[in-house]
């Protein structure tokens, strides 16, 4: 017999669940879990040698974390619609080119959310169209001076290790 989940929180951008889930000794375990309508990471290319990273302060941490541009989907929202909504939003760039590069799941224990990441390219600077409370600042760096972010441990945000890594990885580490 399956239960259908009991809705502990109903939030603006996600909701918790209490799910039933038969254990290996057919007993049955409540588990919490957070549903998410999914989200967008950038990694905008200024140029073949410069990336865009953020600095945005985190209420969650208390602190301001170093990061790729990203946000939640809105409702039905394509996942590239929202990438090129939140590269315009957060960092004032529009780009000619876009590549799905992943889509991955941060923290498939408690959470449900899909990101989806997107390389962005042939940017072209404007104004940011960042949302009221909204503390961000863009940093362009190189690309070695991000990996050096990385390496020293001044990136703690996981999509953008992700995003930077894998990117390295697959692109640029050839």
């Amino acid at each position: 017999m399956t239960h259908p989940p009991e809705v502990l929180l109903h939030a603006a951008r996600f909701r918790v669940e209490r799910v039933l889930q038969t254990a290996p000794d057919g007993q049955p375990r409540a588990r919490d879990v957070v549903r998410h309508p999914g989200s967008v990471v950038v990694l905008p290319l200024v140029d073949p040698q410069h990336v865009c990273l953020i600095r945005n302060y985190r209420i969650a941490v208390t602190r301001q974390l170093i990061e790729l541009p990203a946000g939640t989907l809105d409702g039905p929202e394509p996942p590239l619609q929202a990438a090129q909504r939140e590269l315009w939003e957060e960092t004032g760039y529009r780009a000619a080119h876009w590549q799905p590069l992943a889509a991955f799941y941060p923290a498939p224990g408690i959470l449900d959310e899909l990101m989806h990441l997107y390389v962005a390219t042939e940017l072209t600077p404007g104004p940011p169209r960042r949302e009221v409370g909204e503390e961000i600042e863009n940093l362009v760096v190189t690309w070695d001076e991000a990996l050096a972010l990385v390496r020293r441990g001044d990136i703690q945000d996981a999509k953008t290790l992700v995003g930077l890594l894998l990117f390295h990885f697959l692109q640029r580490g050839r």
